[in-house]
């Protein structure tokens, strides 16, 4: 992925983050993966990175982050972080994009389960709403997605990663399941099935999301607020697909 920084700032801070030496860099042949057992070594190390710098990014910012405390959480060196991560700026999309990936494979699964065998249309929305909800007002979710929006300008590419391959792409397959209620006679009118599938994360997540996002992920709505709100969406959806 192409990436683009916007701010001497940012160019400044990528810099001091580069491996200082040639000694920082990967070189010794050894040390690439050679058999199976390297191989799932090398991702097992990867993934730690990837976790110590969802951490790292989510406690001081993308400027306020370094390599230096990604790798110590990881336990890892930086000449290792470097081989899998060309820099902070790739650390960074791979984070965003590895939350973007478990968070549409999440929704899909709650889609899957609530909606596909469904036969009382009501319980199954206002099953997939409290799932919606569940997912999507996770701290660490909240925080990436402030940080996606906060880093948009730096990194455009990644800003419409997180929405395109994640919130698009979840609504895509929501908007295929509602067709397909459609197609059972559940659900009347349904002309733009990812229209509709707008509509109703809209219904369900646009007022607790805006609370988390300005007040903090601290200060969630209380369980019987968030009742009422999936409760009120799918009441609103049922009036005009129902």
């Amino acid at each position: 992925m192409a990436l683009q920084t916007n701010t001497s700032a940012n160019q400044q801070s990528a810099a001091a983050d580069q491996p200082s030496a040639p000694a920082d860099q990967p070189s010794a042949p050894a040390d690439q993966p050679s058999a199976p057992a390297d191989t799932g070594r090398s991702e097992r190390r990867r993934q730690a990175i990837i976790k110590a710098a969802t951490e790292v990014f989510v406690r001081h910012g993308y400027l306020g982050a370094t390599t230096d405390e990604v790798a110590a959480r990881a336990s890892v060196s930086k000449q290792t972080l470097y081989k899998h991560f060309a820099d902070k700026q790739h650390l960074f999309a791979e984070v965003i994009l590895d939350t973007t990936v478990q968070v549409v494979e999440g929704l899909s699964a709650a889609v899957a389960s609530t909606l596909d065998d469904a036969q009382d249309v009501r319980q199954a929305l206002r099953d997939l709403a409290d799932g919606f909800l569940n997912g999507l007002l996770q701290p660490d979710v909240v925080r990436l997605r402030r940080l996606v929006i906060a880093e948009a300008d730096r990194f455009p590419e990644i800003g419409r990663a997180w929405f395109d391959r994640g919130f698009d792409r979840a609504l895509v397959v929501l908007g295929e399941a509602l067709r397909r209620l459609a197609d059972r006679g559940l659900l009347h009118d349904l002309s733009d099935p990812t229209l509709a599938a707008y509509q109703f994360a809209g219904l369900v997540m646009y007022r607790p999301m805006n609370q988390v996002m300005f007040s903090g992920t601290d200060a969630p709505p209380p369980a019987g607020e968030l009742g009422h709100i999936a409760d009120s969406a799918v009441d609103v959806f049922l009036a005009t697909y129902g």
